[in-house]
């Protein structure tokens, strides 16, 4: 930055710098200090959320947009490398067996993403279907089907001669059929939560990049947080979505309630000239016949993606190296060159190591805190919740404000009788 600009800036805070910038780029602003209104309002509601993911971000942009006043904090930043939600892509799919709600979480996510998009005059959603292989054992994908259909999913169902006629990359061998979903695709995972981040600035927000510790409840209320900067917060609600660090800033709530597993990505590279393994030719694709693998072909030429979806060992988000082993990488090549037999011996571009923030049973945690009726832990995300985030948010900003209660499904509840 030249420094006649930088003398021009200077004095004005953080929080002013992005409405300009935003203001200048075409968002809208919402609660502008100065602003007149000639009907007295009600005071608004104090809210500060934890986390800067999938879950947080859209948790604080809807809270906002429903006039909290709504304050957003992150340890790292939205998207970075420590993150659930870092990383270059995620799959958006409907299949999800007989779960009638995440099918119908994910048919209003879509909703969500594409109605921000346009919004933000960003792409973060990309269409290019999905293949769900099923294998001997489809009882999870003949469930899937009345409630695709049901949710206004498009999709066909074909037979593994079928696909192969339209796939020749693909060896289908050990594959019993084959759900193919129009609508699917990938997100642009870091990038949108940084949209989300620049989104929730622009409209009125606050971002503050620091870590936070809750002080304990007292008569079953939480009174403020204390910040890493020595400074103390308060607000009338809470909302901590800390991902894989949430059961540590809860561990009275339930010993590992959330357990972090480390996970394993790489990305290879494909054929010169080839392009039969990109995102033009194929679509992204969830092997469920023996062992789930899934991939995505070449988002931003970054490669071709392919990833186990196996739990890994446990892992500190904070701390743990994130270095691939030889072994992780021996089973998605081994994986890779049976199931595209195009990409045998093709290099390893790029790895990359996340983590899943589990549950116990693998289903989303939204519920008040216990002992402390003004806070929210909402999260396990347990690998399959980032193309969720839009609906979360919807629903956690709903049950803050008290404009509904929060679904049983994801209540803490459900953990009392587990050891």
């Amino acid at each position: 930055m030249k420094k006649k600009t930088q003398e021009k800036h200077k004095g004005l805070s953080r929080r002013s710098l992005f409405k300009a910038g935003a203001v200048a780029a075409g968002f809208q602003t919402f609660g502008c200090i100065g602003s007149r209104s000639r009907t007295p309002r009600r005071p608004r509601q104090r809210v500060v959320v934890v986390g800067a993911g999938a879950f947080g971000g859209w948790t604080a942009l809807h809270l906002l947009r429903k006039g909290a006043e709504t304050t957003l904090i992150d340890s790292w930043g939205p998207g970075n490398s420590r993150a659930s939600s870092g990383g270059e892509t995620r799959i958006i799919r409907g299949t999800y067996g007989p779960d009638r709600i995440y099918v119908k979480m994910v048919a209003r996510s879509l909703e969500l993403w594409r109605e921000n998009e346009a919004r933000w005059k960003r792409r973060l959603y990309r269409k290019c279907g999905a293949l769900w292989l099923a294998g001997q054992d489809d009882g999870y994908e003949k469930a899937s089907l009345p409630l695709l259909k049901e949710a206004g999913f498009r999709h066909e169902e074909w037979s593994t001669t079928e696909a192969g006629k339209r796939f020749p990359q693909i060896n289908f061998e050990g594959v019993n059929w084959v759900i193919y979903e129009y609508d699917a695709g990938y997100l642009l995972a870091r990038r949108a939560c940084q949209a989300v981040l620049e989104g929730f600035l622009a409209e009125g927000g606050e971002y503050r990049q620091l870590s936070a510790l809750p002080v304990g409840p007292e008569k079953g209320r939480l009174r403020s947080l204390k910040l890493s900067d020595g400074t103390t917060l308060e607000a009338d609600q809470y909302v901590f979505a800390c991902g894989p660090w949430l059961g540590k800033l809860f561990p009275e709530v339930k010993e590992n309630l959330i357990n972090s597993t480390r996970q394993e990505v790489f990305y290879f590279g494909t054929p010169a000239g080839n392009s039969q393994f990109s995102e033009d030719a194929l679509p992204v694709w969830i092997d469920n016949s023996e062992r789930l693998f899934y991939g995505i072909p070449g988002s931003d030429r970054r490669g071709f993606k392919v990833a186990d979806d196996k739990r890994g060992i446990a892992f500190d988000p904070t701390w743990g190296e994130r270095k691939p082993t030889s072994e992780g990488l021996a089973a998605a090549r081994k994986y890779m060159e049976f199931r595209f037999p195009g990409l045998k011996g093709a290099p390893l571009l790029e790895s990359r190591i996340c983590q899943y923030e589990n549950s116990a049973d693998s289903n989303f945690i939204i519920d008040r805190h216990p002992h402390a009726e003004n806070a929210w832990l909402v999260g396990g995300g347990s690998g399959h919740g980032f193309k969720h985030g839009p609906a979360v948010g919807e629903q956690v900003a709903q049950a803050v404000l008290g404009e509904n209660a929060p679904d049983p499904f994801f209540g803490l509840d459900r953990f009392k009788n587990q050891s």
